[in-house]
């Protein structure tokens, strides 16, 4: 068997995953991320990009392949030890903001910190710092009912920077952000990244939010391929893709 590279935080090997109705998630793709690496995987909706995060980052087992993460099997772990391993050492960001209602914005944010066995004094001036940062600080007491969907979606990405992961996983994370919001919540997040030796794996069928990565991977079908010709998106009403011309 082939040991991964010494200098791969995350690597995998001939992944396949397909879903309850046979249909192909991944099929044969084989990657590796260095530590502190931006890695952007590109492609379609429906390419299998959050497939490949759900399976590099444990939250589903694959079907066939591998998965190392710091020279440790993820492939071979058993269902809390894969739980363990995100809690303590990944971060997750959905496309569509969740949030418990019953905690406010701050409380969320620092929610993955206090479930590590952080303090909660010190995992509350994590969470306020991280919430300044992405300009929703003053929302801190507030609770996720009294926010905008573009308001909890910083919350949502302020709580998974807030401790530090080894790796973050991002699935479309400015997909519910309108125009205005886009750049600075990119900017924040790959400097986070950048000055902190975050890895990022960061799923999107945004070409210019792809540029911001080191590296670029594209998929289509569930197979990697060179080049994806991407068709024109149609803008939503009151909102677009992300432009960092704004």
């Amino acid at each position: 068997m082939e040991a991964p590279p010494d200098n791969d935080v995350l690597w995998a090997r001939s992944l396949h995953f397909c879903h309850p109705d046979g249909s192909p998630g991944v099929a044969g793709v084989s990657l590796g991320v260095r530590e502190g690496e931006i890695l952007a995987v590109s492609g379609p909706r429906g390419s299998g990009k959050t497939t490949l995060l759900r399976c590099l980052s444990g939250l589903v087992p694959v079907q066939r392949g591998e998965v190392w993460f710091n020279s440790t099997a993820v492939h071979r772990m058993g269902p809390l030890t894969r739980e363990r391993l995100r809690r303590d050492r990944f971060g997750w960001i959905d496309p569509a903001p969740a949030l418990v209602p019953e905690l406010n914005v701050w409380e969320n944010t620092a929610l993955p910190l206090m479930l590590r066995g952080t303090g909660r004094r010190r995992a509350k001036v994590a969470a306020l710092e991280w919430l300044e940062r992405l300009d929703i600080g003053d929302m801190a007491r507030s609770h996720p009912a009294k926010l905008q969907q573009a308001e909890r979606q910083r919350v949502c990405i302020a709580r998974a920077l807030a401790p530090a992961p080894t790796i973050l996983f991002a699935d479309e994370p400015t997909a519910p952000l309108h125009r205005a919001d886009c750049a600075h919540v990119l900017r924040t997040l790959t400097t986070a990244a950048r000055s902190h030796g975050i890895t990022v794996v960061l799923a999107t069928h945004d070409a210019e939010t792809a540029a911001l990565a080191d590296r670029k991977i594209s998929l289509l079908d569930g197979r990697r391929v060179n080049t994806v010709h991407l068709p024109p998106v149609p803008e939503a009403e009151g909102r677009a893709e992300c432009s960092l011309s704004v």
